[in-house]
């Protein structure tokens, strides 16, 4: 599977979403500009050996990717009503995070809001950290994929 983050803020978060995608065999998609340096030394820590092991790449236009993307993709917000385990996953989707600070942004609703997935909570409750919620939703799918 394929984790897209849309401009992450928070170093130690991609670096356990890096660690996550090295225990599932997933690759690793950032979306610039970032709210910190790849080479960053917490980055690095909360990665830990796993950077080598996982194929991570950079997008600069979102919006361009998906529309020459041949796979399938869905995005995750608290502001979606499809749940996430509504999704018959496939072993090259796209799942794309927003970020931590600002989610993703109204445009990617309003072109393509049959892709928006969210992961239940309680009302009134600040959403999931990210690398828990990009946790979630990649076991799900690697779940249903009998983890192969």
């Amino acid at each position: 599977m394929n984790i897209i983050l849309f401009q992450p803020q928070i170093p130690q978060n991609t670096g356990n979403i890096v660690r996550t995608c090295a225990v599932t065999g997933s690759k690793l998609f950032l979306v610039t500009p970032l709210g910190f340096s790849v080479s960053d030394r917490q980055l690095k820590r909360a990665g830990l050996d796993y950077w080598s092991g996982v194929e991570v790449n950079f997008i600069d236009d979102l919006k361009a990717f998906l529309h020459n993307a041949s796979q399938r993709f869905f995005f995750y917000s608290s502001h979606a009503t499809k749940r996430y385990t509504d999704v018959e996953y496939d072993k090259d989707d796209f799942l794309i995070f927003g970020s931590e600070t600002s989610g993703l942004p109204q445009e990617f609703r309003d072109m393509w809001p049959e892709q928006f997935c969210t992961i239940p909570q309680r009302e009134g409750v600040r959403c999931l950290n990210l690398a828990n919620a990009v946790s979630i939703v990649l076991y799900e799918g690697w779940r249903q994929l009998e983890f192969l």
